[in-house]
């Protein structure tokens, strides 16, 4: 009876530890302006240093019947600097074509790719967008990975982003 109880207590230890997720929904606005383009847009994971700690998203011009949007990419500054420019894209997993303005979930779990490194502490999402004949534009959202219970943080963007909701499960 006690080997039962330790296996079911190391199955639901495990459960939790493995059964994190992180929810973010971000909206791009839709501008009256005389000249649209679809922004390029990147979300990472960073540290408490601003070090990169987890590629999230890379939205860029993927259509290359027209041109390779990877030569734009240095437009998102920051994301390039703290380490765009040591990917090789597209990146499997991340990178995605461009969308257009309204709302958009990105939804990861502990065992994905892009988190199953990540150890546990305190972090930032980045989302930063950037856009032809258009702006720029950065946020920061906090959390705690995996943190011990549901967490939910906002930030809201000015001009190139709208508002962002991050949910984070153990």
């Amino acid at each position: 009876m006690k080997r039962i109880a330790g296996a079911l207590l190391l199955i639901g230890s495990s459960a939790v530890s493995f059964g994190a997720e992180l929810n973010l929904k971000l909206t791009i606005p839709r501008l009256d302006v005389a000249e649209y383009h679809r922004p390029y847009l990147a979300v990472w994971v960073e540290n408490q240093d601003q070090s990169t700690a987890a590629q999230l998203a890379v939205w860029y011009q993927t259509d290359t019947k027209k041109e390779d949007g990877t030569q734009w990419l240095k437009d998102l500054r920051q994301w390039w600097r703290r380490g765009g420019r040591e990917q090789q894209m597209p990146i499997d997993g991340v990178t995605g074509a461009t969308r257009p303005a309204g709302e958009h979930t990105l939804s990861f779990k502990s065992t994905d790719k892009q988190l199953a490194n990540l150890a546990p502490g305190k972090y930032n999402v980045v989302v930063e967008a950037v856009r032809e004949v258009g702006g720029r534009e950065l946020l920061r959202v906090p959390f705690e990975w995996p943190g011990t219970q549901k967490q939910s943080a906002t930030a809201q963007g000015k001009s190139e982003l709208g508002a962002i909701t991050l949910n984070v499960t153990p």
